[in-house]
């Protein structure tokens, strides 16, 4: 019998790696919104690329490898998925003052020590330490670079040389001026209106051309026009791979190379912290609420940033950090992972190996007017009215001229220096005013209390007479140890020579140490207590007082007296408490106008509070509030304009995106038209109700199915009302021209809602099945954001 290969076992387990996914190892898989993000941000990386490493002087191929680098490294390694790394513009004057006094082989060894510093650094955890500095210096710098770049460019977009300082670009510019080269100029011209007008194209036209970037289209039609027009200026010129040059050891003083590999570490670290933290902000503002894209790890990116700048500048690359231009692109193109990165740095390689032919026809005028346009971008009108707003313009000014006009470092240290003068400034400033009302000694003081203004209150509180009934009003946030010890020595001293103190807040309510008792006796204490009529401050009425008459429902109404207390009361605590957070935000809107993205039509209930239930904030909401939450048809108004004035102001002015008619449970007004009969007297409510009657008639009618509310029928006929009232009242709307040929042009969205005011819960009505008309299903608004979706049998 011949021996035979025994059969291998089939009831033997079979033995699966470690972690790998079942069915096998893991495939590399494309998602399609990555591959045509990849594509956009190539399109832009490509030129903006040669066009930094003509500004800094350094071989063009080097902006290639760094582009190529930040892709793959960066995009690999890096904690922020989707931002895009590469050559930066901000890192062009410290890369440009390098190459210039060391070279370019002993740059590229700084790029590689900078990349083992941010190494370190991430290895230390300190990323988030680079949040710390004012976004005035970084802005500032920005833009002191963003002058210097466009000053430098300005010499070759007129056909000459720059310099090496801005002082000397400016200096220069008269005599640049005066030997102008025409082709050079006309190549420029060309590519600068490009790059202002292709956003702007109007009409579908321009919708559709925009999805091709203005640095492509500009760079592409300056090349084609030169190309066609046979201008001579100088090119493109990309030597062969071969003769590329790679880092050599540093050459030059210790102290230089030092300052170098300091200056590009802190510049491409606090660069790429700064803009990974935006692009957390981009993609959570996107539609999708970047669903699946994780937020950004600051050590894990400084660590990628770090292994990107080693790897470009062993391969002769310039300095890499994250770039906000392309991270942009990357998260407004659709990106939902980091292969669209990675795949920007392989088309950046493939083009680098098969297109050397066609960059090298890129005129260099069409380049130097593209970073030209993107350092004048640097100096953002943006930027500059936040730092205004937040009264830092101080500190942008004069990191901008520092950095423009003594060098990068330098102008950094001054802002700093700045930043700190203006945050004393703002500690010590505080006023202390003495003035006597009442036959009492007021004593104000507006401002922080800290050791720096102890000896002005020492000096102000002396001056008060012994004996005398003295109140100290205190309007700040903060007071230190040495001030409150300050106060309370003078306080105990004054109350033993038989004066009378009392400390009190900015709107004049006392200030006391709080007593656990105290906070026992009132759980009910809550930022919303005052919409209860509640006096947390106040004890309770005697009894045998004018307390007010009891309510309908036994609880005691307070009198006039005291509601005009507690108003007040509520507007001081509002100037206390809520107008420092809002005042900015109310400042810009003012000045900017009411842009609000919907119009929200609700009724005048006091229970509905539609700030808090859609959480909202000034310049969200144009609301208007009537009673039963109604819209009169055209026509109908009878004299009372209101709501249709309304509705065309938001629809055709104001231009809102969405109109929601909410109603709620337990509606007076509806709750009066089931009761009302037709022999009633006209009264001016009646009037108005009148305008309701057709959700009455829809309510009876067999045509329409009874509105459904989370997959139940309503509990009473009121609330069957109600619920009918919101689907009639958007009919209502529908016929309103403005509202009509909105919605004709796919602008505009009508949106039905209820509030159930015991349950606090918010109900949406279900998007039509039918192409016209609503299927009347109320849909439970879940916390978590997703909505129940039930239909009773």
């Amino acid at each position: 019998m011949p021996l035979t290969t025994p059969a291998r076992t089939t009831n033997r387990p079979r033995v699966q790696r470690p972690h790998s996914p079942p069915g096998g190892p893991r495939r590399f898989r494309v998602a399609g919104a990555d591959l045509s993000a990849s594509v956009a941000v190539f399109l832009i990386a490509l030129p903006l690329s040669l066009g930094i490493a003509l500004a800094t002087g350094a071989p063009l191929q080097s902006g290639l490898v760094a582009a190529a680098v930040g892709g793959l490294v960066a995009g690999r390694f890096g904690g922020s998925p989707l931002q895009v790394s590469g050559p930066a513009a901000g890192l062009t004057v410290v890369t440009a003052e390098l190459i210039q006094l060391y070279g370019w082989r002993t740059t590229c060894a700084v790029t590689v020590l900078a990349g083992l510093a941010q190494l370190g650094l991430s290895a230390l955890r300190v990323a988030r330490s680079a949040l710390a500095v004012s976004p005035a210096i970084v802005h500032g710098m920005l833009g002191g670079i963003g002058v210097t770049i466009a000053l430098a460019q300005l010499h070759i977009v007129l056909g000459g040389t720059p310099q090496s300082s801005a002082v000397d670009n400016v200096l220069g510019l008269p005599a640049q001026l005066a030997d102008i080269r025409p082709g050079a100029l006309l190549i420029s011209a060309l590519t600068v209106a490009v790059l202002l007008c292709w956003p702007r194209l109007p009409g579908r036209a321009g919708r559709f051309s925009r999805k091709v970037p203005a640095a492509l289209v500009a760079v592409a039609g300056a090349t084609a026009a030169a190309t066609l027009a046979g201008l001579a200026v100088p090119r493109v010129d990309l030597p062969s791979w071969s003769s590329h040059a790679l880092p050599g050891p540093p050459e030059g003083p210790v102290l230089g190379i030092l300052a170098g590999v300091l200056t590009i570490t802190l510049v491409t670290s606090v660069q790429s912290l700064l803009s990974a933290v935006a692009v957390d902000k981009l993609v959570a503002a996107r539609d999708d609420h970047g669903k699946g894209v994780p937020r950004s790890r600051l050590d894990r990116e400084l660590a990628g940033q770090g292994a990107a700048n080693v790897i470009s500048g062993a391969l002769g690359g310039l300095p890499v950090a994250g770039v906000a231009v392309r991270s942009v692109a990357n998260v407004s193109a659709g990106a939902v992972s980091r292969a669209s990165t990675m795949l920007h740095g392989l088309w950046i390689v493939l083009a680098a190996l098969l297109l050397v032919p066609v960059l090298d026809l890129i005129p260099l005028p069409a380049l130097a007017a593209l970073v030209m346009v993107v350092g004048v971008q640097m100096v953002s009108i943006t930027h500059i009215r936040t730092v205004t707003r937040h009264r830092e313009v101080v500190v942008y000014a004069v990191t901008l001229t520092g950095v423009a006009l003594i060098g990068l470092l330098e102008g950094v240290a001054l802002g700093v220096g700045v930043a700190v003068a203006v945050a004393l400034h703002r500690l010590a400033r505080t006023r202390i005013a003495l003035e006597e009302r009442d036959g009492r000694q007021l004593l104000r003081v507006r401002g922080q209390l800290t050791f720096l203004a102890v000896p002005r209150l020492s000096r102000a509180l002396h001056q008060l007479p012994p004996g005398a009934d003295v109140v100290v009003e205190l309007d700040g946030s903060f007071m230190d140890h040495a001030a409150y010890e300050t106060l309370s020595d003078w306080t105990a001293g004054h109350l033993a020579h038989g004066g009378t103190v009392e400390t009190t807040g900015p709107s004049g309510v006392r200030i006391t140490e709080p007593a656990a008792s105290t906070a026992a006796a009132q759980p009910c204490c809550r930022p919303w207590t005052p919409w209860h009529n509640h006096q947390c401050e106040e004890p309770p009425e005697a009894p045998g007082k004018d307390a007010g008459s009891p309510a309908p429902d036994g609880s005691q109404r307070s009198t006039g007296v005291s509601t005009g207390l507690q108003l007040a009361r509520g507007i001081g605590k509002f100037q206390r408490n809520t107008a420092p957070f809002v005042r900015d935000e109310l400042a810009r809107l003012a000045r900017e106008g009411q842009r609000p993205s919907q119009l929200f039509l609700t009724c005048a209930d006091s229970r509905l509070v539609t700030s808090m239930i859609t959480s909202s904030g000034p310049g969200d909401l144009f609301t208007v509030r009537n009673v039963g939450n109604l819209v009169p048809r055209p026509g109908e108004e009878s004299g009372d304009d209101s709501v249709a004035a309304a509705i065309e102001y938001a629809v055709d002015v104001l231009r809102v995106d969405s109109i929601t008619v909410c109603g709620h449970s337990g509606c007076g007004a509806m709750q009066a038209l089931l009761g009302g009969g037709p022999d009633e007297p006209t009264s001016p409510l009646r009037r108005w109700l009148r305008h309701g009657r057709p959700s009455l008639e829809r309510m009876a009618s067999r045509r329409h199915a009874w509105a459904r509310i989370a997959g139940r029928l309503p509990a009473d006929a009121v609330e069957q009302l109600c619920l009918t009232n919101v689907v009639q009242q958007l009919e209502h709307l529908r016929a309103y021209e403005p509202v009509a040929r909105r919605l004709a042009e796919g602008t505009l969205t009508l949106h039905g809602m209820y509030f159930h005011v015991g349950e606090a819960q918010a109900y949406l009505l279900s998007e039509p099945d039918e192409p016209h008309g609503y299927d009347d299903v109320f849909t439970r608004v879940m916390p978590t954001g997703p909505r129940e979706r039930v239909r009773a049998s």
